[in-house]
C-alpha cells in the first residue's frame, strides 16, 4: 500500500510540473502549410480540420485495428497506454502516463490565448462476463478501440494546427471504464491538478447510421445501485427465490432479446415523451450455501431520484419474509447527465459541420448502460455524444455495444475526428 501511494504522489508532482513545451519542429512545416486555409481570423475552422484529417484517415483505421487485435481488460491497459503515449509524444504533446492506473494525459497548448478544455477517451476492452453472446476472451465489443483512435486523431489534427489553435486541450485516455473505476482513479490521482479545464467532452459508439451523431442535452445514461438480501434457515433458498421474483417484478422493462427489440429501443430513446421517459430495470440473482441464501440486486432507473423509492420498495418486500436482512453497501453510482446548454451548443456545431440531417437528439436515457464519465461531469460541465457506427444494411447487433457481433463501420473514426477536432478548437476560443 505504501508503494502505491508513493507512486501517486510522484505522478501528481509531474502533473504540477513545468509549463508545456512547444510542439516539435517536425510539425512546423505541416502547420505552415495550412496557415493560409480560410478560417475566420486565421483560427482553426472546419475546412482546415477536414484538410488535415483527410491525411490521417487510413493511419487511424490501422491504429484501431492494432488496438483491436490486442484487447486489454479494465486495469490492464498497459500496451494500449504505451501506444497512445507514443503517438501523443510524436505529435508534440506534453504527456504523463500512469495516471489512475494506466491512464494517459496529453496536453496541447495552442499558440494563441484561449480557454482550456478536456477530451476523454476510454481504452479498455469488455471482459467475457459482460459480453452478450460473446466469447471467452476479452474483446473490444464496446468500441473503446474506436474511441482511442478518435482521441489520438483529434490530438494529431490539432497538433498540426497548433499555431492557429487558441487555448489548451487536455486529452484524457482513461482506463477501466467497464468496471466504473477508471474515472475515479484518475480524479483521485490528480488528473487535473496541473491544468484544470473549464469543461470536458467525450464521444461513444452507438447503434446509429455511420456519419450520424446523437447529442444528449439534459440527458445521458443511468447510474446503478446494488444491494443484497440475506436469508437463513432450512428453506432460505426457496424464500430467496420468492423475494427475487417479487423484486424483479418492480422492473418496468426487460432486456432486449431480439433484433426487433433493439430496433425499438433505439427508436424509443429518440422519441420525445416516449415509453422510456421513466424506467426501472432490476436484476436479481440468488446464490446459496448451507443454511444460507442471498439475493444479489443490481438495478438502474431514470430519473435518478427514484433510487430512494426503489430502496424503500425492496425493504418492504424483504420485510414480508420476517427473517431477511437488507444491506445497500454503497451509495448509488451517479447517473451521467449532460448539461442542457453545452449539449445544445454541441448540436448546433454538429449541424453546421455534418449537416442538420446527420444530427439527432437523445430524448430518453438508454436503460442498460452506465458510464463513469458521470464523475467527470460531476466536476465540470461538458458533453457526451454518440457516434453512429452502423454500416449501411448491417444488422443492429453489429453496432450495439457489448454484443458479440459488434463490428462497427471504421469510417466512423474519420467522422468522429473531424467533429471533435472542430468542436474543441471552437470551445478553446
Amino acid at each position: 500500500m505504501s508503494g502505491a501511494k508513493g507512486r501517486i504522489v510522484s505522478r501528481r508532482a509531474v502533473l504540477r510540473g513545468a509549463a508545456v513545451g512547444v510542439a516539435g519542429a517536425g510539425l512546423a512545416s505541416s502547420q505552415a502549410a495550412y496557415a493560409g486555409n480560410g478560417s475566420p481570423a486565421g483560427l482553426v475552422g472546419e475546412d482546415t480540420v477536414d484538410a488535415v484529417a483527410a491525411g490521417l484517415d487510413c493511419d487511424l483505421i490501422e491504429l484501431r485495428r492494432d488496438i483491436h487485435r490486442r484487447p486489454e481488460t479494465p486495469g490492464q491497459e498497459q500496451r494500449t497506454a504505451e501506444v497512445v503515449a507514443k503517438r501523443l509524444r510524436a505529435a508534440g504533446l506534453d504527456v504523463t502516463t500512469g495516471v489512475g492506473g494506466h491512464g494517459v494525459v496529453g496536453i496541447l497548448s495552442g499558440a494563441r490565448p484561449g480557454r482550456t478544455v478536456a477530451y476523454r477517451s476510454d481504452m479498455d476492452a469488455v471482459p467475457p462476463n459482460d459480453q452478450v453472446g460473446g466469447g471467452t476472451q476479452a474483446a473490444h465489443l464496446c468500441g473503446h478501440d474506436m474511441h482511442t483512435a478518435v482521441g489520438v486523431g483529434v490530438a494529431e489534427v490539432l497538433a498540426r494546427l497548433r499555431n492557429r489553435l487558441a487555448g489548451t486541450v487536455v486529452f484524457v485516455f482513461q482506463p477501466a471504464e467497464e468496471t466504473l473505476t477508471g474515472a475515479a482513479a484518475m480524479l483521485d490521482d490528480g488528473v487535473f491538478a496541473r491544468v484544470r479545464p473549464a469543461e470536458i467532452h467525450a464521444m461513444h459508439c452507438g447503434p446509429f447510421p455511420v456519419g450520424q451523431f446523437v447529442v444528449t442535452p439534459g440527458l445521458g445514461l443511468p447510474g446503478q445501485d446494488r444491494g443484497v438480501i440475506t436469508l437463513t434457515g432450512h428453506d432460505a433458498t426457496a424464500r430467496a427465490r420468492r423475494l427475487a421474483a417479487e423484486i424483479g417484478a418492480l422492473s418496468t422493462l426487460s432486456r432486449p432479446a431480439t433484433s426487433e427489440d433493439l430496433e425499438r429501443l433505439v427508436a424509443d430513446v429518440q422519441t420525445p415523451d416516449g415509453p422510456l421517459a421513466e424506467f426501472v430495470f432490476i436484476q436479481a440473482q440468488v446464490s446459496e450455501a448451507e443454511g444460507r441464501a442471498e439475493v444479489r440486486l443490481s438495478y438502474r432507473c431514470w430519473p435518478e431520484n427514484r433510487y430512494v423509492a426503489i430502496r424503500e420498495d425492496i425493504r418492504r418486500i424483504a420485510s414480508s419474509d420476517g427473517q431477511a436482512s437488507v444491506a445497500f453497501p454503497n451509495d448509488p453510482f451517479p447517473a451521467m447527465v449532460c448539461p442542457e446548454r453545452e449539449g445544445q451548443a454541441m448540436k448546433r456545431h454538429l449541424q453546421q459541420a455534418a449537416g442538420r440531417d446527420q444530427v439527432r437528439t437523445l430524448h430518453a436515457a438508454i436503460p442498460f448502460s452506465g458510464e463513469d464519465f458521470a464523475l467527470f461531469l460531476g466536476r465540470l460541465p461538458g458533453t457526451y455524444t454518440f457516434l453512429g457506427v452502423r454500416a449501411p444494411g448491417a444488422p443492429i447487433e453489429t453496432s450495439y455495444p457489448h454484443f458479440g457481433a459488434f463490428d462497427p463501420d471504421e469510417r466512423a473514426i474519420g467522422h468522429g475526428v473531424r467533429a471533435m477536432a472542430g468542436w474543441l478548437a471552437r470551445r478553446t476560443r
